[in-house]
């Protein structure tokens, strides 16, 4: 059939991807490597196309943990995004700043806000990391060193050069550094309870509202699918009905504070996941708009000078109003 002039011309059929890998990608796990590279895909998509054997490793079948190194060639099968999917992975992420907690050869550290998601996928466009490469476009290289949860402000660290990133996952990995978060909950958290050591387990939500959605919980110790998980806490304050605590994290699971506090019937203000839903709208009406946890320090050994650093973010202004109103400050005498 001959083609029609000024005819729509028919959208090209979804192809197979070869993607090499290079040197700044070698040591990534393959999802995150395609996370990175099929944007607008939906996650759950990806990992589906992992476990199914379509994507290919040197045509190999590899799972999502696999580490991909400089000259591998990963095979991605024919992807069929929706219109406005694909309009959204050809849009690219607004460039933008964050602010800079520090700034060296090798390491960049943020004070994330909440609502922003680290990375894009599963629904998101961009996050954090992508807006910053469209910030610096000198940049060699900007990598996520760890997550943070959309909804937690707070210190995020960027690696620039993969050796630093390797250095510092692997800080994080062998439970090297020091993370603490501000977490404020619902009643009067006991001082005596200082450690919880509960294992926990993902898993998605079979039905009805938030179907598969997932969530994490804690499970008995003999549950073959648990993972240990490590919480140490300590009361910083009272605040009227609430405790403000400090929440160090020896393991780094997904959600972990959040239920771990969760089920020992002190969830977080303002989660939406594992809080109280009826005393999240009350906190609403109080000014509290978002979850009340915030990454408040951090620490480390710098991979370049050896040096332990250790960095803190001030509480947010939106955080910090909550606590002024529910308990104003005492007046200076």
């Amino acid at each position: 059939m001959k083609n029609i002039i000024g005819a729509a011309e028919a959208p090209r059929p979804p192809e197979v991807k070869n993607l090499s890998v290079d040197e700044e990608s070698a040591g990534q796990r393959l999802d995150n490597f395609l996370l990175r590279h099929l944007k607008g895909v939906p996650k759950t998509h990806i990992y589906r196309i992992i476990r199914s054997g379509e994507v290919r490793v040197n045509k190999g079948r590899a799972s999502a943990d696999t580490r991909i190194e400089a000259g591998d060639l990963v095979r991605v099968p024919p992807l069929r995004l929706s219109e406005s999917v694909q309009a959204k992975t050809l849009a690219p992420a607004p460039a933008k700043e964050f602010p800079v907690l520090l700034d060296d050869d090798g390491v960049l550290a943020i004070n994330k806000p909440a609502g922003v998601a680290v990375h894009g996928g599963s629904g998101v466009s961009f996050g954090v990391i992508e807006q910053l490469r469209q910030a610096r476009p000198a940049a060699r290289m900007l990598e996520l060193v760890h997550r943070l949860d959309r909804e937690t402000s707070g210190v995020l660290l960027v690696a620039k050069k993969r050796s630093v990133l390797t250095h510092l996952q692997d800080q994080f990995r062998e439970r090297e550094t020091g993370k603490t978060y501000l977490a404020l909950v619902l009643g009067q958290w006991p001082s005596n309870r200082k450690v919880i050591d509960l294992p926990l387990e993902k898993y998605l939500i079979p039905s009805g509202e938030g179907e598969g959605e997932r969530r994490v919980r804690v499970v008995s110790r003999d549950d073959p699918k648990g993972q240990r998980a490590i919480t140490l806490v300590r009361v910083a304050r009272l605040v009227g009905d609430y405790s403000l605590l400090e929440v160090t994290i020896k393991t780094g699971r997904t959600h972990q504070i959040r239920v771990h506090l969760s089920s020992l019937g002190h969830p977080i203000a303002g989660d939406d996941k594992y809080g109280d839903f009826e005393q999240n709208k009350a906190l609403q009406k109080l000014g509290l708009k978002r979850m009340f946890l915030h990454a408040w320090r951090l620490q480390f050994k710098h991979p370049q000078t050896g040096q332990m650093v250790s960095l803190q973010a001030p509480l947010p202004p939106e955080l910090q109003q909550f606590i002024d109103h529910v308990q104003p400050p005492s007046p200076s005498v």
